[in-house]
């Protein structure tokens, strides 16, 4: 394709080059916790700060790892990943926040995608409808061990994605009501845990570029519950899910070396 860097092997839009990451990359949304998240690692240096991606590469346990932002939604996010697994990622935790669904989801969980319902627009592009949005296994019994080492009360299962933050919350007012609303519903019969942007579109881009990639997050709050009138905590601190991460980065690392060893 067209060199749009005006240098090779610069990728355009994350401004990093092969040898600036490491093969493991947690991926949150918002480009400040990436400063946050590199504090877990060893030795954390920024290594670039473009647009709404910002990257730190350190270590954990003496492996190379990173953290890159990604900003908002699948587009933005499908970018960060083909653009790191050109520089040498090959291993990939999205941490962010998403909105329960499901009533047993309370604010201040963790949810843990296992897959993802792909009401979004860039996997389209990658992939037909018909293909699903999975999380890759190995990634996901890593957050969980992790969660369940930490202490951490969490919940695994489908995710829905969606483009359109408001559509999801204010649905009645937009052009579309009638299929925002229907929806939703049957997301819910079908017992989604929540709701986020990101993990359809990454889950897809993984499985095209043959890499691994699975998905946690903090639950801000449950609007089904608030409808009932039920507790509805909200929770804004997103340190448990990015612990979950770093200790399912390490599980990995001690798997994938061992994996090594064998062969």
């Amino acid at each position: 394709m067209q060199n749009y860097s005006g240098e090779i092997g610069l990728m355009y839009h994350l401004q990093i080059r092969k040898g600036d990451v490491g093969r493991y990359v947690i991926l949150p949304g918002d480009p400040k916790r990436c400063k946050k998240i590199a504090e877990f690692f060893d030795s954390p240096a920024l290594v670039a700060d473009s647009r709404e991606y910002v990257t730190y590469t350190g270590t954990i346990d003496g492996e190379k790892v990173s953290v890159t932002s990604t900003g908002i939604g699948g587009p933005s996010a499908s970018i960060a990943m083909e653009e790191l697994v050109q520089c040498g990622a090959d291993t990939f935790i999205r941490v962010g926040t998403c909105g329960g669904m499901d009533l047993e989801v309370v604010g201040g969980d963790i949810v843990i995608a296992t897959g993802a319902v792909r009401m979004e627009g860039t996997s389209r592009e990658y992939a037909p409808i018909e293909f699903p949005a999975v999380a890759n296994l190995d990634v996901t019994n890593a957050l969980v061990g992790a969660a369940r080492e930490l202490g951490m009360k969490y919940h695994t299962g489908v995710v829905q994605c969606k483009d359109a933050f408001y559509g999801q919350h204010d649905p009645e007012r937009m052009p579309v009501s009638y299929e925002l609303l229907n929806k939703w519903e049957a997301w819910k019969r079908l017992g989604c845990k929540a709701s986020e942007m990101e993990s359809a579109a990454l889950f897809i881009v993984a499985a095209h570029l043959g890499v691994r990639c699975g998905s946690d997050f903090l639950v801000v709050g449950n609007q089904e519950r608030e409808k009932l009138g039920m507790e509805n905590p909200i929770k804004h601190n997103t340190e448990a899910p990015i612990r979950v991460a770093v200790e399912a980065i390490r599980r990995l690392i001690q798997a994938d070396r061992l994996e090594e060893k064998r062969k």
